[in-house]
């Protein structure tokens, strides 16, 4: 998800949903605790039960920006239960609840909080399957600045139909359908089954089952395999379609789709064409697309973007940056690995998703155009860090916890995930890194289409891959990275006859990371074992520190940079706010 990427993203979204004229209304009831913090720990029912099917038909009227939803849950339990437990915003009016067509009175569920709890008629042996119907109706939650704030976008088209869209990540997917709202809640198979006004479109996750048109309404169905649960969406539109197809490396055929507004058709035709060579790229470098066999797909919408698996949710305007491709799309298609077929176990490992999905920017620009672009886009990330919280906490985190910077690490989980990303490259080789990269996507040494299914990972999970492949204990790297905030400090001290160098961790931790001098030209490598290293050098011969940039570590001058800086826009604002 583009959550923190710059700037100019945070002012792109403001300026896109002024000109879709989203209209938020003025006041919306209030969501529960547990509605907005996505990823809490899960109940033993939740915990006991293998989701196996998602089933939902939505009904969605934009004349009174309403969603009438019916949805059948398939759950097969893997230990004895009574009681089933599922997310949905408790604003919805609740018309019918139901297990296994037996329609549940009132005393048999409730939802006083957000979670939904079921109390079956006949309790659940080990391996016993049921299926839970809730049919539900209100006003979705209206996101106030989505992707970043979760909900509904209600907006109009330039040519003034509706144009509707779901963006769900920050808060979960309770906001519009049942479901268990936890990385490891993903059901595996969802089918949608969407109506809308005709003649508008509506753009789904996985394959089309087809489509049917009745008294003025359309209903599109869709079916996707093991998506992530905030990754469902909906994306209604006056849309038209540019289809395509890629040949993979890997012998198989990927269709190409991209739904895009009328009038923006040869935008859309040039944003297309950069499907196949992102593709490429991610195939070479990391490996085949997961959803070969349903499609890549992007969706023009009224937002800036998400990662919702098979139809990626773009709302860039086509414009391109100063590195001559979309970044915004290259992103959010990076989480069809990082984040789809890739998935965290706890939002505490969403480093995962967005600091490798980050990385992916420029690590595509050197496949593109060499280094020189490569280390300028790191160089951006640089600018961007916080260092205020550990990337990584140890302990269950939720959504919000993670993005938000007055609790969690916030931009660091992309620009310093994607810098020890980068770092880490440098110190195992390409080799290892990629090897390690591809476990973590695939579980597998050598993937290819049909021998890999969607997996969890954790960040020791991840370590332990590193570890692996490598055949050494890379701890310490992750220790220094992951689980503290402050980054090692290199302490260069020159005498008479040469350089010595030590590396300053919070709490002393071990940190035996290599560093490269050179002098007069001639790089060389120190080893730093224990943490320290010298290089013999004559009176008067000039040096540098890390020549290419290899290691992240702790800049004072980029410390200063950013104190100025934000010294600056304070007393701007300030002076702004004086002529009002």
């Amino acid at each position: 998800m583009p959550k923190i990427l710059s700037t100019l993203a945070i002012c792109l979204l403001l300026a896109a949903s002024a000109a879709a004229g989203a209209k938020q209304p003025a006041k919306q009831p209030a969501l529960t605790d547990l509605t907005l913090a996505t990823g809490a720990q899960r109940t033993p029912e939740q915990r006991a039960v293998v989701f196996e099917k998602a089933d939902l038909r939505f009904k969605v009227d934009p004349a009174n920006r309403s969603l009438h939803g019916d949805a059948a849950l398939t759950f097969r339990a893997t230990a004895p239960i009574s009681r089933l437990a599922v997310e949905l915003d408790r604003n919805y009016a609740v018309e019918s609840v139901s297990v296994d067509d037996k329609k549940l009175a009132k005393s048999e569920y409730g939802n006083p909080d957000g979670r939904m709890t079921v109390t079956l008629p006949t309790p659940l042996a080990a391996g016993e399957r049921t299926v839970l119907r809730i049919v539900y109706a209100g006003k979705p939650h209206v996101a106030d600045r989505a992707p970043w704030d979760g909900g509904f976008v209600w907006a109009k088209a330039p040519t003034g139909e509706p144009w509707i869209a779901s963006a769900v990540q920050g808060e979960g997917c309770d906001l519009f359908w049942p479901c268990i709202d936890h990385p490891m809640g993903e059901p595996l198979q969802v089918d949608q089954h969407i109506t809308v006004p005709a003649p508008l479109v509506a753009a789904g996750n996985g394959v089309a089952m087809g489509m049917e048109e009745k008294d003025g309404w359309r209903t599109y169905h869709w079916r996707a395999r093991n998506p992530n649960t905030y990754a469902i969406a909906l994306n209604i539109g006056p849309y038209e379609l540019l289809e395509g197809s890629y040949k993979s490396r890997y012998g198989n055929t990927v269709p190409l789709r991209f739904w895009y507004l009328k009038g923006n058709a040869d935008k859309a035709r040039g944003l297309f064409a950069e499907f196949p060579e992102m593709l490429d790229f991610f195939e070479a470098y990391i490996g085949p697309y997961p959803f070969g066999d349903e499609k890549m797909g992007v969706v023009e919408t009224p937002h800036l973007g998400m990662e919702h698996q098979t139809v990626n949710a773009y709302g860039n305007e086509y414009k391109k940056s100063e590195y001559g491709y979309d970044w915004l799309l290259q992103h959010e298609f990076a989480h069809e690995w990082f984040g789809n077929q890739l998935t965290n176990v706890d939002w505490d490992d969403m480093w995962l998703h967005e600091g490798y999905g980050t990385y992916m920017q420029p690590l595509y620009l050197q496949w593109l155009r060499g280094d020189m672009e490569y280390y300028a886009n790191l160089m951006k990330h640089r600018a961007d860090l916080i260092n205020k919280f550990p990337v990584v906490s140890g302990k269950s985190q939720t959504g919000s916890q993670v993005y938000d910077e007055a609790t969690g690490p916030g931009h660091d989980l992309y620009y310093k995930g994607s810098l020890i990303l980068h770092t880490l490259r440098n110190l195992i080789g390409d080799k290892d890194f990629f090897a390690v990269t591809r476990q973590a996507v695939y579980g597998a040494d050598k993937p290819v289409p049909g021998n890999f299914k969607p997996l969890y990972l954790s960040t020791p999970e991840y370590i332990a891959i590193v570890n692996k492949v490598t055949g050494r204990d890379y701890r310490w790297f992750f220790d220094v990275y992951l689980y503290q905030a402050a980054l090692p400090e290199l302490i260069a001290t020159r005498d008479g006859k040469g350089l010595s160098l030590r590396w300053k961790t919070l709490a002393d931790k071990p940190f035996p990371m290599p560093v490269e001098v050179r002098v007069d030209g001639r790089d060389r490598v120190v080893a730093m074992k224990n943490g320290q290293g010298r290089v013999e050098m004559p009176a008067g011969a000039v040096y540098t520190v890390d020549p290419h940039s290899k290691v992240l570590r702790d800049l004072p001058y980029m410390d200063e940079f950013k104190a100025d800086k934000a010294a600056r826009e304070k007393k701007a604002a300030e002076q702004k706010n004086k002529k009002k």
